[in-house]
């Protein structure tokens, strides 16, 4: 790979699980009856055909992990289980009302946190048994949840397995030992190789590790060391993802400072170790910082065209209709976006008011309609075109004037009504994305905004 390049394109940019980006949502979120109406839309035409997505945040930690940008609550007290379980039933039986007679038929449940298995697995069925009550579950349902090898037992997996799920993604972060002490991240090589050989052997299909570079204290030769060690173990699919520096809004981030991290230099030489290794194992790169085995149904759903990215991230399955339930989780009616209160208290209060928990959201305009498609095949197929009406805006014809440079770096080819990401352009398909992000453009950030894209 090009170091001139990575360094040329190496940019503040979005992650883009949405389009507009959060930060540039509408200042006044829908009204409740607005939203309703969304939901009942999408619903309606989402439920009969491919069903509907449930994301659950389950935000409590028994302890910080210095790196992380996830809303979290920290405590010790098991105690927040039960009340908290009983406020995602109740949101979600306002959701309910909205469906009105129709069953809902869930096609996808994902745990999310925060760390889903700070719940001891009793309350983790109780909830899932919650959530399904009076619900269909679709015939090629996908159920996964987020596992921290530090405390996930395999009375966690075998639980809920017996519900249902099937997907597995482990928080490796790094094998380090002085990488992980600096984060305040507490497992070994060995739970994290007891986790996955333990899921396989009940029957998980889909195992995942989320690797993270330009963590504090790392170097070059720590990560080949993490990539030997994730190989040995072979997991279906790799989240291979870069440390995002925000201390200005997650606090927990200035236990360290910049000078712990890896310099720009450094940062490159350990993204590439690790990229090169995944790939000369056998690894395809899916885009945005995600590597799955040709076996893997990513992969697969990539080679199919149906590959899809939402604020779970990448997914073979695709709804139109996504509901977040919990304190800071999000929803997705493809026309439109709320986000829950993000404090846990503020969140009970409005679920005590019988209140959908908005806090903020946004209405997707005709044109950002048009871009969010743009962006999302970008994301899932390092391509797009425009030849109909519906698919074209001035912004399209904007963006393809702003690639102009990456066009002469050979990372896109740009043709009349279609675009394509080089093979040599994939690892910035954020810097493609952004030249799409009308928002973006129309007002710059003048201040630390979003994280690095490489």
């Amino acid at each position: 790979m090009d170091k001139d390049l990575l360094f040329k394109y190496n940019t503040p940019g979005p992650r883009y699980t949405s389009y507009p980006t959060v930060p540039y949502w509408q200042t006044t979120p829908p009204t409740q009856e607005k939203w309703k109406n969304l939901v009942k839309e999408a619903f309606t035409f989402s439920n009969h055909k491919e069903g509907i997505s449930l994301y659950i945040h389950l935000p409590f930690c028994e302890s910080l992990c210095t790196y992380c940008g996830c809303n979290t609550r920290i405590t010790v007290n098991h105690a927040v289980e039960t009340k908290y379980i009983n406020a995602v039933l109740k949101e979600w039986e306002m959701y309910f009302s909205i469906f009105g007679e129709t069953k809902p038929v869930i096609r996808e449940i994902h745990l999310g946190g925060g760390t889903p298995t700070f719940f001891s697995p009793d309350n983790l069925t109780r909830l899932v048994k919650g959530l399904l009550k009076n619900a269909d579950v679709h015939p090629k349902a996908q159920f996964g949840f987020e596992a921290h090898p530090g405390n996930t037992t395999d009375e966690h997996l075998q639980a809920l397995y017996n519900i249902g799920f099937r997907r597995i993604s482990i928080g490796v972060q790094d094998f380090n030992p002085l990488v992980l002490a600096v984060i305040n991240r507490h497992q070994t090589y060995e739970q994290v190789s007891h986790l996955t050989k333990k899921s396989r052997e009940i029957g998980y299909t889909s195992v995942n590790y989320d690797i993270v570079y330009g963590l504090p204290q790392q170097k070059t030769c720590y990560m080949m060391e993490t990539m030997m060690k994730v190989i040995r173990l072979k997991p279906d699919r790799i989240a291979f993802y870069s440390y995002a520096h925000v201390p200005w809004i997650k606090p927990g981030q200035r236990n360290f400072t910049e000078l712990d991290l890896p310099d720009p230099d450094k940062k490159m030489a350990i993204y590439e170790t690790g990229r090169n290794a995944l790939e000369l194992a056998g690894y395809k790169d899916i885009g945005m910082d995600h590597f799955a085995l040709e076996t893997d149904e990513l992969y697969k759903a990539q080679m199919e065209q149906r590959l899809h990215r939402n604020f779970m991230g990448y997914t073979d399955t695709r709804t139109q209709l996504l509901i977040g339930l919990g304190a800071s989780s999000i929803s997705d009616t493809w026309t439109g976006y709320v986000q829950n209160e993000k404090k846990v208290e503020d969140y009970y209060k409005r679920i005590d008011k019988e209140e959908i928990p908005i806090i903020r959201g946004h209405e997707l305009t005709k044109e950002d309609l048009i871009l969010r498609r743009h962006i999302l095949n970008l994301m899932t197929q390092f391509e797009t075109s425009w030849t109909a009406s519906g698919e074209v805006c001035d912004e399209v014809y904007r963006a393809v004037e702003r690639l102009s440079e990456m066009e002469f770096d050979d990372l896109v080819v740009i043709k009349p009504y279609h675009l394509r990401v080089t093979e040599a352009g994939k690892p910035f398909v954020r810097n493609v994305c952004m030249a799409f992000d009308a928002k973006l453009w129309a007002s710059l950030p003048q201040t630390a905004l979003f994280s690095q894209t490489v």
